[in-house]
């Protein structure tokens, strides 16, 4: 397969090899597909639930690195380095420093506006990139990457007032080891009521201009690095080809990219969306994308965009293999029984 090609080769056990996009893209089979018609049997409306359904089922699985992430982007927000306490030191300090805060219920908060943020956002993906593949865009060079990054921007959009929700919900925790501003809500239902309340239906919107080239610049690094990166894990034998050891070990090397690309917007997605704001719903810190990274950047140097990145590179891996795993399993879940070859 070519390097870059933004799809899959996998062998999962029992079944023959089939071609998958890496997910959270629908799968393609290399057999021309009619419009609106099933691919491998099932649906697209089933497809597009199952990815939604396997995302949130990662979800539940790589969360604790989402909440050690965001303490980690908020801690020392626009100090100078080495002027600030700092209660989380790295990604395995910092969960136990959670633990001992908010126990281990703790690694476990905004999993519920995660879970929603996770259906929403990939919901749409699926829906948008089906639309794009069924268009024939995905057959241009570099076609499969510019769908995949439109269609991350506009699942990043719909899914933003979960994710905004999740980082306050994520941030919050004891006086002692506060980082950011806390917004103290009671429960995902209070925190959506309050917003609404105090901005109205344009406040539940607040930070998406960060949230956008967070998912676009993601979704088009990953789709132009993963299947290279497995293929070069391959080459050299470490694992075989088609094992989930393998896939997992591409997964992280290709993290590496996805992780440096991503990370600054990341960080400046989670500030914007965590920031206080005036009773207009302008936010007191920032302005917008590019006042938060040049605040970023000139008091607390260039790191400052890269704060929390060993949470997102370690999450990187085993969510896009755990979205594959579960996402292989429900298709067969659901997948129209074959009749027996006469």
């Amino acid at each position: 397969m070519a390097a870059g090609a933004g799809t899959l080769i996998a062998s999962f056990p029992g079944s023959p090899t089939t071609s998958l996009h890496e997910f959270p893209y629908p799968p393609q089979t290399n057999a021309p597909v009619l419009r609106g018609s099933p691919t491998g049997g099932v649906p697209p409306v089933t497809d597009l639930v199952l990815g939604a359904t396997a995302g949130c089922l990662a979800c539940v699985l790589t969360n604790p690195l989402e909440v050690v992430k965001t303490r980690l982007q908020l801690q020392g927000e626009l100090q100078p380095p080495g002027t600030y306490p700092r209660p989380y030191r790295g990604v395995l300090r910092a969960v136990g420093a959670v633990c001992r805060a908010d126990g281990l219920r703790g690694l476990q908060k905004g999993l519920a506006a995660g879970l929603l943020y996770q259906g929403l956002m990939n919901g749409v993906r699926f829906y948008c990139y089906s639309h794009a593949e069924d268009a024939g865009w995905t057959r241009y060079p570099g076609g499969t990457v510019a769908a995949g990054a439109a269609a991350g921007a506009v699942g990043a959009i719909v899914g933003s007032p979960a994710y905004l929700v999740k980082t306050h919900l994520q941030a919050q925790t004891l006086a002692a080891v506060a980082v950011g501003h806390q917004h103290n809500h009671e429960s995902i239902s209070g925190a959506f009521q309050s917003i609404y309340e105090q901005h109205g239906v344009r406040g539940l919107w607040r930070g998406v201009t960060g949230a956008v080239p967070r998912v676009a610049v993601g979704s088009a690094a990953q789709l132009a690095t993963f299947t290279s990166a497995k293929d070069w894990v391959c080459e050299r034998q470490w694992f075989g080809e088609g094992s989930w050891a393998a896939v997992l070990a591409g997964g992280m090397v290709s993290g590496v990219a996805v992780a440096v690309t991503m990370t600054p917007f990341d960080v400046v997605s989670t500030r914007l969306y965590n920031q206080p704001v005036h009773a207009d719903g302008t936010g007191k810190i920032y302005r917008g994308l590019g006042d938060c990274i040049l605040q970023i950047s000139s008091k607390e140097g260039l790191l400052g965009l890269y704060k929390g990145i060993g949470a997102v590179y370690l999450r990187l891996g085993p969510h896009t293999v755990l979205s594959l795993f579960f996402w292989d399993k429900l298709r067969k879940m659901v997948q129209p029984q074959q009749p027996p070859a006469p």
